[in-house]
């Protein structure tokens, strides 16, 4: 870990009013990037609020929303992150399969057409830098311009907190080895 992680009682009065109102937030915990973006209260106030909105609130089930957290996390190696959606995705029902295809990178096989297009405009947004027309109109159509924007802002997000938590060498939990090679 190359950043000290501040206790409550380390925080100033800015830190420790976003840090209260994370734990008091849907997750009931503060993330374990918001840690690191305390360094920048403003930014881990409004970055954790966004994050709380990308997962508990947009048009998709967890089950769906994983899948773009999952395609983001395995494109940046981020082992924290894939550590803490694969447990995610698995309680929210994804298929095992799936998961293990994301962490292996091939093209897993959905029988959810929704998952499948979440997928590939996750895949695209990452690997391509933007989507093609025709992926555009398929996913417009399939998933509506909100649930277009919604994987992009999950996409977007958690490429942010793939980038913290790799950058501050974020370790696993005593005892966790990353899937991740």
């Amino acid at each position: 870990m190359r950043l000290k992680l501040l206790s409550p009682g380390e925080m100033n009065p800015e830190q420790k009013e976003t840090y209260d109102e994370s734990i008091a937030g849907k997750r009931g915990a503060a993330p374990a990037p918001m840690m690191a973006w305390l360094n920048s209260p403003q930014m881990a106030k409004h970055a954790t609020r966004l994050g709380e909105q990308l997962r508990f609130n947009t048009i998709f089930p967890a089950k769906l929303s994983e899948i773009a957290i999952l395609v983001t996390a395995r494109h940046w190696t981020s082992h924290y992150e894939w550590f803490a959606h694969k447990r995610l995705a698995l309680k929210g029902g994804m298929d095992p399969k799936i998961i293990d295809d994301i962490r292996d990178r091939r093209t897993p096989t959905f029988d959810d057409p929704k998952g499948q297009m979440i997928y590939d405009v996750a895949k695209s947004l990452h690997e391509g830098h933007g989507v093609s027309k025709p992926l555009y109109d398929a996913a417009l159509e399939l998933l509506t311009v909100r649930g277009v924007t919604e994987v992009i802002g999950l996409c977007g997000y958690y490429t942010m907190v793939s980038m913290t938590l790799n950058t501050f060498e974020f370790g696993l939990p005593d005892g966790e080895v990353s899937d991740l090679a």
